[in-house]
């Protein structure tokens, strides 16, 4: 439909009041909350991401996109049906790890994650393995995502890591890890499932290890 090509568009330069103008006459028109998220919010945020991985756009162009899926995402999402929420590709909580403050590089990829079609967690920053444990157990999470901009706090990662299977989850949530100082190499040390080294490649990391195209 037009208007839903029409706020992808907006959403793309980051337009916020156009992005909830048209959220509000889509809805008027009687497109689904479900509809709107699908094909409009979520083709502006591939977009978006497409072009922060190629380098085209950077980290503050990507935020005031963000914000604008918001003004969209803050009207529909509380108006989905059980149906249309189930319709999701998965729930990811996403942290930065224990000891460590930073959650620029994470606000990003709960953004552009949501902005894929993920249900999105948010725990914050300095979040304690069991904590993460405990938020898998509350919501079904498909995914952990942990994040970590500091070489003294990646440690914890291998703990959540640890933590997960001692509670019995391990086999059942995905974890994906990324941050400044990680590599493939450690996410391969402490066996996470996947590794992204920007929030762009987040969202195919975390498509793929559900087998999502």
């Amino acid at each position: 439909m037009a208007i839903l090509q029409e706020m992808a568009d907006v959403l793309v330069v980051g337009n916020a009041n156009k992005v909830k103008e048209l959220t509000e006459k889509a809805l008027a028109e009687g497109i689904t909350p479900g509809n709107i998220i699908r094909e409009g919010l979520i083709p502006g945020m591939a977009v978006v991401g497409e072009r922060f991985k190629k380098n085209e756009i950077y980290v503050p162009e990507v935020l005031i996109a963000a914000r604008a899926m918001q003004a969209g995402l803050g009207i529909v999402k509380p108006m989905l049906s059980e149906a249309e929420a189930a319709q999701r590709l998965g729930t990811v909580c996403i942290g930065t790890v224990k000891g460590d403050l930073h959650d620029i590089g994470k606000n990003l990829v709960a953004m552009m994650l949501e902005g894929a079609g993920f249900e999105v967690i948010d725990l914050g920053v300095d979040v304690v393995p069991d904590r993460f444990v405990q938020a898998v157990k509350e919501h079904s999470a498909t995914h952990v995502a942990l994040s970590a901009l500091l070489t003294t706090t990646m440690v914890t990662m291998k703990e959540t890591i640890e933590a997960l299977a001692d509670a019995g989850l391990r086999d059942s949530v995905k974890v994906m890890v990324g941050g400044a100082p990680v590599t493939q190499s450690f996410a391969d040390d402490i066996g996470a499932d996947g590794y992204a080294p920007d929030s762009g490649t987040a969202v195919d990391v975390a498509k793929e290890l559900i087998g999502v195209a």
